[in-house]
C-alpha cells in the first residue's frame, strides 16, 4: 500500500530585508535563487523566480517617495512541495493591480515588469496597507508521491505510462510553441531591419519601405490584404497611401468631429486611438468603406499614432473566413503600426526641412534681385544731395523708392509701399520701377503718373486683393517748387521758407489697385533755404521700441528739424536717421519694412565744394541698404 502524501506543516522560508539600492536588489534576488535551489527547485524554474523577485524589488525601490525612500523593503520566499510563494513588501503609495496586464509596447519600458510577473506566476495579488504594501506571487508545482522503497525518502513513486506520455506531449507542445514564437519574432525583427536599411532609398510610403514592410506583415499574420491611410494635411481626412490591391485605393474618409460618433471601423480606431477588430459578415452599415474588400472580410484596424499625434490607420485581414490573431500576432500588428507612424513622421519632417531650405534659398535670390532693382545711384544735381535708405522686416519686402532726373534742375521722386510682405509684394514693387520710368518720359506731372500706374497695375492687384500706397513728387530746384500727389501714402515732410518748423505736405487719393480709374489731386509748396525734403514709408513712424511705443511722425519731424544743418551732406543726414531708427528700436523685432528718400541742400552762400562720389552699402537683413550719389557744386 502506498504511503500517504506528506507535506511539511511549516514551509521552508527565507526573509530578507535589504537596502533600497540596485546592489542590494541583485544580492537579495541571488540569495532567494540559492534558497530555492537548496529546496530542489530545477534550474529551468529558478530563472523566472529570480526575475520576479528582482522586478518586484526594483519597483519597491523606484517608486518610494519622501522618507519612505530610506525604509528597507522585505523579500520573502516560502517553499512547499506543491507551491512556491514569493513576497515583496514595499513602502510606496501603492497601485491598483489589474486582473489582466496587456503586453507593453515594444517602444516603452514601463509596464514590462508586472507583465512578466503575471506571465510567469499562476497567481499575483497586491495587498495595500496604510504604511506598507505586499506583492504576493504564487506558482503551483507538480506533486510527486514518495514510495516506500525510496532510500531515506529521496526517491519518488514511478508515474504511470499514460502520465508519462501526457507529460511528454505537453513538453513537446511547449517546445513547439516556443520555437514558433522565436521564429515569428525573428522574422518580425528581420522585416523591420530590412525596412530600416531601405529608408534612405525612398521617401514614399506607397512604393517605398512602407509597402515592403506591409507585404512582410501579410506573410507574418497570414492576412491577404491591407489598407494604409495617412492623415491629410488639413487634419480632417484619412487618405489611402498604400494598399495591397488596386481596388482598395478608396476615397478619403472624414474623421469624426469632437462630440460626433465615428462612422466606419477606420474612423472609429482613429477616434479611440485603439485597435479595433471587425467582421464584415455582421456589418449592417452598407456605407462602410472596408466593404470594398468583400462582404466576408474580417480583420483588425490599428491607429498609427506617436506622441499623442494621429498619423493614420492600418487595416489588415482576410477576405473570407475568420482572421484569428493570437496575442503575439496582435502585438506584431501594433508594432508595425507604431513603426510606420514613427517613420512617416520622420519622412514628413525631412521633406519639410528640404522645403524650408528651398524656400529660404528662393527668398535669398529674391532679396538679391530686389537689391539690384533698387537704384544703385541717385541723380546728381548741382548744389543738392539725394540719399536713400531701405531695410526689410523679412528677407523680401514691399517698400520701394526711385528717383529720376527730368532735366538739369528737376527731379521726380517716388516712394511706395505694397500691402503685405514677401515675394508677392517684392514682385509688384519691382514692376513699378519699369512702369514709373516709362510714364515719366511722357509726363512729369505726379497726378498723371499715379493715374497711369493705377490703370496699368489695377488688373493684377485686384486679382490678388492687394493694393499699393505711393507718393510721387516733382521738385524744381531752381524755383524750389514742390508738386506732390499721393495714393493713400504718408505725407511729404519738408522745411518751408523762413526756417520754421518742419511741415507736412498732405495729399489725398485712393491707393493703387482699389478702383480702375482714379484721378489724383496735386498739392504744391515751396522749399526753404537750405532746402530739405523727406519721403518715407509708414515703417519709419511705426517703428516701435521694446515697450511697444511708436516712433511717430511728431518725433520724426522733430528729429528732422534738429539734424538738417546748412552744408551737412545728405548722406550724413541719412546715416544719422538710420542710426536713430535702430537706436530707438533697441533690438525689438521689426514689424514693417522701412524706406525713405532724403533731399538736402548741401551748399550755402554759393560756396564751391568738391564733388562726392556715390556709394551703395550692402548690409544684412535688419540693417539699412543705402543708395546715394551726390555731387556738391557751385550754384550758377
Amino acid at each position: 500500500m502506498a504511503a500517504p502524501s506528506l507535506e511539511p506543516a511549516r514551509p521552508a522560508t527565507i526573509r530578507l530585508a535589504f537596502a533600497p539600492d540596485p546592489t542590494s536588489i541583485r544580492a537579495v534576488s541571488t540569495a532567494i535563487r540559492g534558497f530555492l535551489s537548496e529546496q530542489g527547485v530545477a534550474d529551468r524554474e529558478l530563472f523566472s523566480y529570480e526575475l520576479c523577485i528582482a522586478e518586484a524589488a526594483n519597483n519597491a525601490v523606484e517608486h518610494a517617495r519622501g522618507p519612505a525612500r530610506h525604509l528597507k523593503p522585505v523579500a520573502e520566499a516560502l517553499f512547499t512541495p506543491s507551491q512556491i510563494e514569493l513576497r515583496v513588501t514595499d513602502h510606496t503609495a501603492g497601485f491598483e493591480l489589474p486582473d489582466h496586464i496587456p503586453p507593453p509596447s515594444p517602444l516603452r519600458e514601463r509596464g514590462r515588469g508586472l507583465f512578466m510577473i503575471q506571465s510567469a506566476m499562476d497567481e499575483v495579488r497586491y495587498l495595500r496597507g496604510p504604511t506598507e504594501n505586499i506583492l504576493i506571487m504564487r506558482k503551483r508545482r507538480r506533486v510527486f508521491q514518495q514510495g516506500p522503497s525510496s532510500p531515506e525518502g529521496a526517491s519518488l513513486e514511478a508515474l504511470t505510462l499514460e502520465e508519462c506520455r501526457s507529460q511528454l506531449a505537453e513538453a513537446q507542445s511547449e517546445k513547439a510553441a516556443m520555437e514558433g514564437e522565436l521564429s515569428f519574432r525573428s522574422e518580425t525583427l528581420a522585416s523591420v531591419f530590412r525596412c530600416c536599411a531601405e529608408l534612405g532609398n525612398s521617401d514614399e510610403i506607397s512604393d517605398g519601405f512602407g509597402g515592403r514592410l506591409l507585404v512582410d506583415l501579410l506573410h507574418l499574420t497570414s492576412a491577404d490584404w491591407y489598407v494604409l491611410r495617412l492623415l491629410a494635411p488639413d487634419g480632417r481626412q484619412l487618405a489611402v497611401a498604400a494598399a495591397s490591391d488596386a481596388e482598395l485605393f478608396l476615397e478619403p474618409i472624414a474623421l469624426a468631429a469632437p462630440g460626433d460618433a465615428a462612422q466606419g471601423f477606420e474612423s472609429l480606431a482613429a477616434a479611440k486611438r485603439a485597435p479595433t477588430g471587425f467582421d464584415l459578415r455582421e456589418c449592417v452599415d452598407r456605407t462602410e468603406p472596408l466593404l470594398a474588400v468583400g462582404a466576408e472580410a474580417t480583420g483588425l484596424v490599428c491607429p498609427l499614432s506617436f506622441g499623442g499625434a494621429l498619423v493614420g490607420t492600418l487595416a489588415v485581414g482576410r477576405r473570407t473566413g475568420d482572421f484569428p490573431l493570437g496575442k503575439l500576432q496582435n502585438e506584431v500588428v501594433r508594432t508595425f503600426a507604431e513603426f510606420l507612424a514613427i517613420q512617416t513622421l520622420g519622412i514628413r519632417r525631412r521633406r519639410e526641412e528640404v522645403r524650408n531650405r528651398v524656400v529660404e534659398r528662393e527668398l535669398e535670390i529674391a532679396n538679391e534681385i530686389q537689391h539690384l532693382l533698387l537704384p544703385r545711384t541717385l541723380p546728381q544735381l548741382a548744389g543738392f544731395g539725394l540719399a536713400g535708405g531701405w531695410q526689410s522686416a523679412r528677407e523680401v519686402g514691399g517698400d520701394f523708392y526711385d528717383a529720376i532726373a527730368v532735366d538739369g534742375h528737376s527731379l521726380v521722386l517716388m516712394i511706395a509701399d505694397v500691402m503685405g510682405k514677401g515675394v508677392p509684394a517684392a514682385l509688384f514693387a519691382t514692376t513699378m520701377r519699369g512702369l514709373l520710368r516709362g510714364l515719366v518720359e511722357r509726363s512729369a506731372d505726379p497726378a498723371q503718373v499715379l493715374s497711369g500706374l493705377n490703370r496699368l497695375l489695377f488688373p493684377e492687384l485686384s486679382s490678388v486683393n492687394m493694393f499699393i500706397t505711393a507718393q510721387v513728387v516733382h521738385v524744381n530746384l531752381e524755383s524750389r517748387q514742390v508738386t506732390a500727389a499721393g495714393a493713400g501714402h504718408c505725407p511729404v515732410l519738408f522745411i518751408p521758407p523762413g526756417r520754421g518748423a518742419v511741415s507736412a505736405l498732405h495729399t489725398e487719393g485712393l491707393p493703387l489697385g482699389v478702383l480702375p480709374e482714379t484721378a489724383y489731386r496735386r498739392a504744391t509748396t515751396l522749399l526753404g533755404n537750405p532746402a530739405a525734403l523727406l519721403l518715407h514709408t509708414d515703417g519709419l513712424t511705426d517703428t516701435r521700441n521694446p515697450d511697444g511705443k511708436a516712433f511717430s511722425q511728431r518725433r520724426l519731424k522733430g528729429w528732422m528739424a534738429a539734424n538738417i544743418v546748412p552744408g551737412r551732406p545728405a548722406t550724413d543726414v541719412r546715416d544719422r536717421l538710420a542710426t536713430e531708427l535702430n537706436r530707438y528700436r533697441d533690438g525689438a523685432t521689426m514689424a514693417d519694412d522701412q524706406a525713405f528718400l532724403l533731399l538736402a541742400e548741401e551748399t550755402a552762400d554759393g560756396a564751391n565744394h568738391v564733388s562726392r562720389g556715390g556709394r551703395r552699402v550692402r548690409l544684412q537683413r535688419g540693417s539699412f541698404l543705402f543708395s546715394a550719389n551726390t555731387r556738391v557744386a557751385a550754384k550758377t
